[in-house]
């Protein structure tokens, strides 16, 4: 039986590879590598693809995020609602401004946010609130806004996970002030390297994020704030162009791979699968199971994704520690148990393969493999709620 990868980019790069060799020729005939023609073209696409007035394109999504939190001059002593199951990223732009995360816990059906307990942590220094759409999937943003419009906060939508993703009609990116995208290459739209942007409609924010991205400077060679050196560049805007033109399709195959994988696991009694969206429309960067049965630590799951791998599906865990449990958010004050959904998550959740041209035939494979696995390691059945 053939090795099923978490992702595979290779097929999606042969469908179109004779485009993408001659958009990097050009590029690299032109000797503009650095902003250009090219940059602005993907940009206007990507803002317009998104519905927003305004597109910077940045080095990564941990720097968007970076530059949205300068640009609406968010710094110490403010803090940030967010997510404690998400990567690393998220809380880290925050801390790097200098602002404090305050981790709300999640919906364990959802994986995101639980909009239900943000006005709790509500404070006199919370500034902005940070849902991120996690693997794919909207949070259900009607609350946030609202929660946000009472006590005039701003929204900061991470995307880095769900580009092309709907709320109630709405792209992510353009219902916050500001949106967060990455460009990294396992992304529903991922180039071939690093690369991000942020959307807004905003355009005093637009300005000071495109300001801060080059060196603080508007006019070369006089700087009004310490910025950063941080540009999409015009190798990988040339490529992620030709992507965009692509990306509703492949974000349709993975939801057909979704479904698909959501018939397949109907009586797997041992698993939690993801839910429907009833209010918009996941992308599906991730498919993502819970073993609710699983013990502390996820012992368990890891033994199950251990004989995966060794059978030949290749599974992944995102994330195996939530982040107020991470060793660098010590001094934050966070115990075990404090937020305990995220916490369950963190040692339940199992990631299996997905990308849009991910074959029924392995999807046969994965699952049968993952039936014949929690056999062995007997996890008993799931108890839904």
């Amino acid at each position: 039986m053939s090795v099923i990868p978490p992702v595979d980019l290779t097929e999606q790069f042969r469908a179109i590879q004779s485009d993408v060799n001659a958009a990097v020729a050009e590029v690299l005939a032109s000797g503009q590598y650095i902003n250009g023609p090219v940059v602005e073209t993907f940009t206007q696409a990507f803002g317009d693809y998104v519905g927003t007035k305004h597109c910077i394109g940045c080095n990564s999504g941990t720097d968007a995020l970076y530059l949205a939190l300068r640009a609406l001059n968010i710094g110490p002593g403010d803090e940030v609602i967010t997510s404690p199951f998400t990567f690393i990223a998220t809380a880290e732009a925050i801390s790097a401004v200098g602002a404090t995360p305050v981790f709300v816990d999640i919906d364990l059906d959802t994986f995101n946010i639980d909009v239900a307990k943000i006005e709790a942590a509500v404070s006199d220094r919370t500034r902005a609130i940070m849902p991120v759409h996690l693997f794919g999937r909207p949070v259900d943003m009607g609350p946030i806004m609202d929660l946000a419009a009472r006590y005039d906060l701003t929204m900061i939508e991470d995307c880095a996970q769900a580009t092309g993703a709907e709320w109630m009609g709405q792209q992510v990116g353009r219902i916050g002030q500001v949106g967060c995208f990455s460009f990294f290459p396992t992304k529903n739209l991922g180039g071939c390297g690093d690369g991000g942007a942020l959307t807004t409609n905003d355009d005093n924010l637009a300005a000071t994020a495109r300001m801060l991205s080059e060196h603080g400077s508007r006019v070369k060679y006089h700087h009004e704030a310490i910025g950063v050196n941080s540009r999409l560049d015009s190798v990988q805007a040339a490529i992620l162009a030709i992507k965009l033109r692509h990306l509703d399709r492949w974000n349709q195959q993975r939801s057909q791979v979704a479904d698909r994988y959501y018939h397949l696991l109907a009586s797997v009694t041992e698993v939690v699968r993801p839910l429907p969206v009833t209010f918009g429309r996941s992308v599906w960067n991730q498919y993502t199971l819970r073993l609710p049965q699983a013990t502390a630590e996820g012992q368990e799951r890891n033994q199950v994704q251990q004989l995966m791998r060794e059978a030949g599906v290749i599974c992944m865990v995102y994330y195996p520690l939530p982040l107020h449990l991470q060793p660098v958010y010590r001094s934050l004050g966070y115990q075990p148990g404090d937020l305990p959904q995220a916490e369950a998550a963190a040692q339940q959740v199992l990631s299996l393969p997905m990308f849009p041209e991910l074959g029924e035939a392995a999807q046969d494979q994965v699952v049968q493999t993952l039936k014949s696995v929690l056999a062995e390691v007997g996890l008993k059945a799931a108890q839904y709620c």
